[in-house]
């Protein structure tokens, strides 16, 4: 299953490559990137039966993460197939964001800099990985 992370920082990939080795190794996760809102949704339309969770910035030139989440309960309004889950990622930590994120459907709101070892438990918890 494949997990869609979406941010306008090219280095999000590398250290998510870094931080996830081992489940990527053993094949718990499979990660895709997309550097923008719009790619992610080309991604997303090309991929849909697969992106089982999007990981999404929220601050980003064009699309932000938030038009993005809306775009994307939008679409997935009638399943199948089965809407993704969304976590939101900002820096930001404020109570407007997260109140917002999850008023469009964000399934959770993390905040940077990515605590990691608690994402990994989260997807974990929620069973995003391949047996």
């Amino acid at each position: 299953m494949k997990i869609l992370v979406v941010d306008d920082e090219t280095d999000v990939r590398v250290l998510f490559e870094q931080r996830f080795r081992r489940e990527i190794r053993k094949g718990e996760f499979s990660f895709t990137f997309a550097y923008s809102g719009e790619e992610a949704l080309d991604f997303i339309h090309a991929h849909a039966s697969e992106v089982v969770l999007i990981l999404s910035d929220i601050n980003m030139p064009g699309m932000s993460g938030l038009e993005l989440l809306k775009r994307i309960r939008q679409e997935y309004n009638e399943p199948p197939p089965a809407p993704p889950q969304v976590m939101m990622i900002t820096a930001y930590g404020d109570a407007d964001s997260r109140q917002q994120a999850l008023q469009l459907g964000a399934n959770d709101f993390l905040t940077k800099p990515v605590d990691f070892t608690a994402l990994k438990e989260k997807l974990h918890s929620i069973g995003i990985h391949e047996n």
